[in-house]
């Protein structure tokens, strides 16, 4: 279709503000307005290109042109701080053009008061969350609420569909394209590696989504941090950088610092602050923080007050924080579209290149950094394909379906399939849900509490006792918080909240303990009513808290890319530190090929080691050691450990391993799997997220929260029960299927087996090979304890390079 002929204006009163500020529409913005009336489109455009006002013209020129009360457009995005951001900056053009559009938001910030008065007197405009919105169809009135809604706009869609907030957001969007035919969806995304997939994914099934994509402007000024200190052989904290690091914060008016944990980032924030000679104004930012804390920040970035913010994926997406001109990755990306991402927060304009420098922690992440910086010139993204849509997720949308009323199997059934994620779903494994639902499956069928639904003479289902409306919407959503206790000071020094730590961080406290949180050293006192109560203590070296968050494998095009870039051979864009080590790896041993399984076996220290470099990612090689160890033991080569790293398994024991290749058959690794599966700690940790997504365990009730220690006895009990029982149970076979792509990630060991096609080499070795060596500092960080451990750590590091030849 010819969308040029259908091209709109802008109503008078939208385009005499435009020409006001002296503005003028961007092609894809134009673009949008023709294609208002499309079922479905995705809109891809570069960070600072203007896609959100994009996806919200339509809806400005409609409501300009003819305003009508009722709710008009729902905004979903993944962050409760981006909703209100899009608020304060659509606000301008609505307010500048003298428009009478109502705009709010809802999130779990919002009051209760102005959440009622929503309900009965919505905005025309309502920006939100997956969760919120999930929440909203759970009432009665939702088919009211919802009924003139004319359109929805995903934002970030690639970061929503990555994860299962997509997936819920999905089947609430088939429940509002069920209450409104009519409805037009639009789905924003900076960074797709698969445009036809999302688009699939966000469409109504089987619906068409056009594609558009906007002129991606010019590429980012992105190169890696020339520093005056090598980086380490091992670790993951950069504090090598530092010096280097500061200078450039210096030189620049705001700079954003990313970490990829939250540990990392109070590690690094802590010792930047130590050598900031200068008090330059930095800041801290991360999920584990008080919100006013957060706030805080965001505001004094906002009002250019802070030179630098060092932070984590919680400013990874697209909220407009001021006038950043540099982004600092720390460490490895681990993930190229991760790292477009964040690249995109530096001058975050139309057509102005974004400025971003890489700083490896480590010399296998020099290689890693490389392999980014050509990935990203490249424009060569990265992903992993999300599957089928998860059937927790299902079983909990059929629970929020049934708080708004009665339906029939056939009808809701129906309606599911239009979710992409679930357009394939199959009527059997729709069914096995509901009677999960309905009966909690064979082997708790007898027990009251978990028969949720029952079935109505005339075939509606309904829910069994109306009063479990309440525990069902208290418990809405599929974030999974990893148990955490709130951190304050004590009372005594006004009690101000700092944030959160893990609840087995803390059991592991005694008074007197110190750690870092929110970049200041706090002295654990002592526990009140479920709190951790500190005081400040800035004269010792402090204990490092460990916070709720994801450790990044690095993902399987990345580790394809470096090791296409270890076989090329010039490495002439590498520091000469590392360029050196490759060359001394392919002068006494082979460097790790794409095309088979390089193994290297050596004696070093009295013990006998095998190190695979699989190339798999971090979770996947952890599990290859755990299945290689215990064959190796089946056949009595008497392991005695492992270390795991993205790119290796080390494995040390007593004898030396001379033919691995039986070690490394499918059908081995998957007995292997099968045995170890059955009562890991992994797959009871993995059944109790997906249990509670699933509605089988409560975390929150009226009046009462579980704790993690009473909501992990609960599952533990539940997982044991149904695998002594009914091993088929739905929440087992949903469990499993999560394990395999998660923790575990068996699917990149058979992605890396089917690579290798059997073509496995193992090169024995008299001596320490130099790619092996950065591994054993791993392995010895762990004995090495008490006040001299940097200093022996170091002097353990001299020695092993020496022994590798890498004086």
């Amino acid at each position: 279709m010819d969308y040029v002929g259908l091209m709109r204006v802008l109503p008078a009163p939208l385009d005499h503000w435009f020409s006001a500020q002296g503005w003028a529409l961007h092609p894809h913005q134009r673009e949008m307005l023709a294609r208002a009336d499309d079922p479905a489109t995705l809109l891809i455009a570069p960070t600072g290109g203007g896609k959100t006002l994009a996806g919200f013209l339509p809806t400005l020129a409609e409501l300009a042109e003819a305003p009508k009360a009722g709710l008009h457009t729902l905004y979903i995005s993944p962050l409760k701080a981006l909703a209100a951001d899009i608020r304060r900056n659509l606000l301008r053009p609505i307010e500048g053009a003298g428009l009478n559009i109502r705009v709010e938001d809802r999130t779990g910030d919002t009051s209760s008061t102005q959440k009622r008065r929503q309900r009965v007197d919505p905005p025309h405009i309502l920006l939100t969350t997956p969760e919120s919105l999930a929440l909203m169809l759970s009432y009665e009135e939702a088919p009211r609420l919802f009924a003139a809604v004319q359109r929805v706009i995903i934002d970030e869609a690639h970061a929503l569909a990555e994860s299962k907030r997509g997936d819920q957001l999905m089947l609430a969007l088939a429940r509002l394209q069920a209450l409104n035919p009519g409805l037009r969806r639009v789905a924003l995304s900076a960074t797709v590696e698969d445009p036809a997939a999302l688009a699939q994914y966000v469409a109504p099934h089987p619906a068409p989504c056009a594609v558009l994509t906007a002129d991606p402007g010019p590429d980012p000024d992105i190169r890696m941090l020339e520093t005056a200190a090598p980086p380490p052989w091992a670790g993951g904290g950069a504090a090598y950088a530092i010096p280097d690091v500061l200078a450039q914060v210096r030189a620049h008016r705001t700079t954003l610092i990313f970490h990829n944990t939250r540990a990392q980032a109070e590690i690094f924030f802590h010792n930047l602050w130590l050598q900031n000679d200068e008090a330059l104004p930095i800041g801290i930012h991360h999920g584990s923080l008080d919100r006013a804390a957060r706030e805080k920040v965001e505001a004094a970035m906002v009002a250019g007050q802070l030179r630098a913010i060092v932070c984590t994926g919680s400013l990874d997406l697209g909220i407009d924080w001021g006038d950043v001109d540099l982004v600092i990755q720390i460490g490895a990306p681990k993930n190229v579209k991760r790292l477009v991402q964040r690249i995109g927060r530096a001058n975050h304009r139309y057509n102005a290149p974004s400025k971003a420098l890489l700083v490896p922690a480590n010399r296998w992440e020099v290689v890693e950094c490389q392999a980014a910086l050509d990935a990203v010139r490249a424009h060569d993204l990265d992903g992993e394909p999300r599957g089928d849509g998860p059937l927790d997720v299902l079983c909990q949308h059929i629970l929020i379906r049934a708080c708004a009323g009665p339906f029939t199997a056939e009808d809701l059934y129906r309606e599911v399939k239009g979710a992409g994620p679930y357009a394939r779903l199959s009527r059997a494994a729709f069914d096995d849900c509901l009677d999960f639902c309905a009966t909690g499956g064979y082997a708790l069928r007898a027990y009251d509490r978990w028969k949720r639904l029952m079935q109505r003479p005339d075939g509606q289902w309904h829910l069994r006792d109306p009063r479990s409306t309440q525990a069902i919407r208290m418990n809405i959503g599929t974030i999974q918080d990893t148990d955490t206790l709130k951190v304050r000071f004590a009372r005594n020094r006004g009690g101000a909240p700092l944030g959160e730590i893990e609840e087995g961080f803390a059991a592991t406290l005694s008074k007197g303990d110190t750690f870092l949180i929110g970049g200041q050293i706090v002295r654990f006192e002592g526990l009140r009513e479920m709190v951790v109560e500190v005081s400040r203590d800035a004269a010792r070296k402090p204990k490092i808290a460990t916070f709720n968050g994801t450790k990044f494998a690095t993902s399987t095009q990345l580790t394809h890319r470096i090791l296409a870039f270890l076989a090329k051979g010039d490495w002439q864009s590498l520091p000469n530190h590392t360029a050196d080590w490759l060359r001394l790896q392919a002068e006494v041993s082979d460097l790790p090929d794409a095309g088979q399984l390089r193994i290297e076996s050596f004696p070093w220290d009295g013990r006998e080691h095998t190190c695979v470099y699989g190339f798999a990612g971090r979770n996947a090689q952890q599990t290859l050691g755990l299945l290689l160890t215990k064959r190796m033991e089946d056949l009595s080569l008497d392991p005695l450990g492992f270390v795991a790293s993205d790119y290796a398994t080390l494995i040390w024991g007593l004898k030396p391993v001379t033919d691995p290749a039986p070690l490394l058959t499918l059908d081995a690794l998957e007995e292997g799997l099968e045995t170890w599966l059955n009562g890991n700690a992994v797959m009871k940790r993995t059944f109790r997220a997906s249990a509670t997504i699933a509605g089988l365990i409560e975390r929150n009730l009226p009046g009462l929260r579980k704790s993690g220690r009473q909501a992990t006895f609960s599952s533990d009990i539940l997982y044991d029960t149904l695998h002594k029982y009914d091993p088929e149970h739905l929440m087992l076979r949903i469990t499993r299927q999560e394990a395999m792509r998660g923790l575990i990630d068996f699917g990149r060991l058979k992605e890396m087996l089917e690579r290798i096609e059997g073509r496995i080499t193992l090169r024995r070795l008299t001596r320490l090979p130099p790619l092996a060596a950065p591994l054993l500092l791993e392995v010895g960080r762990v004995p090495v304890q008490g006040m001299a451990r940097e200093r022996l750590m170091e002097e353990e590091a001299q020695r092993l390079m020496a022994e590798a030849g890498l004086n």
